[in-house]
């Protein structure tokens, strides 16, 4: 027994106090956890099976009647083809060399004051950290870490996010920040006294940096409150995308990031 205390002790010696070591620990301990995380979210996604196919099927009868109200209002804009033109293009820029990677979450927090996601995908299959996670209802997060197999997600239920948003069909914007809490509501600050909105108005990505492109749904206006100081409106924001039951989400890599965070001027660098 001794011997083996010795063993113990001499392994936690040589993996703590030997940087390379130390770094291959912490890869394989991340690589090992992740697998297990992932059998586990696989198992509890087969027991609720049942329940996400009923979701899926009123999804997909949701989807199929916006579809059809959708096909109504171009029929009815016909007659005035160069504004049907227009937002066609616009639509296909918007969505023009955007890349998508698919992912699955395979373990999540909601309960903390800095809550993360992991993710079934890594740096082999193209995550990189500061790109954008979306679902299907919108914003999820940002990626803050990856390993080769798997990504953590800094989740937008975390005090230290801060994602640029605005009012959509204006340009008034602010951050959306998380303030602790329900999570299925953030706020969004420093919204201008002079800005005209409604309770309700529907909030978007503003595209005001590499991470998410403009026009992605982040929730709705559920309350207007005034500012600590007084000077700015402070916006509730009902969130689209309900984190606690995530399961399928995709990464973001949006045109030209590289480029843009190449560019990209930092305080004092001038």
């Amino acid at each position: 027994m001794v011997f083996l205390l010795l063993e113990a002790l001499a392994g936690i010696m040589f993996f703590q106090f030997n940087r390379y070591q130390h770094s291959v620990w912490l890869t394989q301990a991340n690589t090992v956890t992740g697998k297990v995380l992932e059998w586990e979210s696989d198992l509890i996604a087969y027991i609720g099976l049942n329940s996400r196919n009923t979701e899926l099927t009123q999804l997909n009868i949701d989807l199929q009647n916006e579809n059809d109200l959708l096909r109504h209002l171009v029929q009815e804009q016909m007659a005035d083809t160069t504004d049907t033109t227009e937002l066609g293009e616009r639509i296909r820029l918007s969505l023009e060399n955007v890349t998508v990677i698919p992912a699955s979450v395979v373990s999540n927090s909601v309960n903390r004051d800095e809550n993360y996601l992991t993710i079934n995908r890594g740096s082999l299959d193209g995550v990189r950290p500061e790109m954008g996670v979306l679902s299907g209802t919108g914003v999820v997060g940002i990626v803050a870490k990856t390993s080769p197999h798997y990504a953590v997600v800094m989740s937008v239920l975390n005090k230290r996010s801060s994602i640029s948003c605005r009012l959509r069909g204006s340009e008034y914007f602010g951050y959306m920040k998380w303030k602790g809490g329900t999570p299925l509501q953030a706020y969004i600050e420093d919204i201008p006294r002079h800005a005209t909105f409604n309770v309700g108005d529907e909030v978007e990505t503003s595209g005001f940096s590499s991470v998410f492109p403009p026009g992605i749904y982040v929730g709705k206006v559920a309350a207007i409150k005034d500012s600590d100081d007084g000077l700015s409106y402070k916006l509730e924001v009902a969130l689209s995308t309900d984190i606690a039951h995530l399961r399928d989400v995709c990464v973001v890599i949006p045109p030209h990031k590289e480029e843009l965070d190449s560019m990209t001027v930092k305080p004092n660098s001038l």
